[in-house]
């Protein structure tokens, strides 16, 4: 995936803060928020630790748990014209459309 590090297991997305002129990381998937900056690859990567190691601890002083929990359902609102497409590409592989939609998702979140 294009602009996702991995830090000590966890994964965050990094972009450019052009009013700084410094990268920022954000950690995915967690209970709150852990961002960090750095001015080159390596200071992200060990800013993003030490963020990483703050949040963990607080979260276990607090008894919080770190981690988002994702049930596997979501909602989505589709133009009509968008949704009979995605039924109709769905039919054409004999697949319902929550199977075709969910193989569209692996394909495009594992690149």
């Amino acid at each position: 995936m294009k602009n996702i590090i991995e830090i000590e297991g966890h994964k965050a997305v990094v972009s450019l803060d052009p009013e700084i002129g410094l990268f920022r990381g954000e950690f995915l998937g967690l209970n709150g928020g852990a961002d960090f900056y750095g001015d080159s690859l390596n200071r992200l990567r060990e800013e993003g630790a030490l963020s990483l190691k703050v949040f963990l601890e607080m979260c276990a002083e607090k008894n919080i748990q770190p981690l988002r929990t994702f049930s596997g359902r979501f909602n989505i609102r589709l133009a009509p014209e968008l949704h009979e497409a995605a039924v109709l590409a769905a039919s054409s592989e004999h697949k319902s459309l929550n199977e075709w939609i969910s193989g569209v998702i692996e394909e495009a979140a594992t690149k």
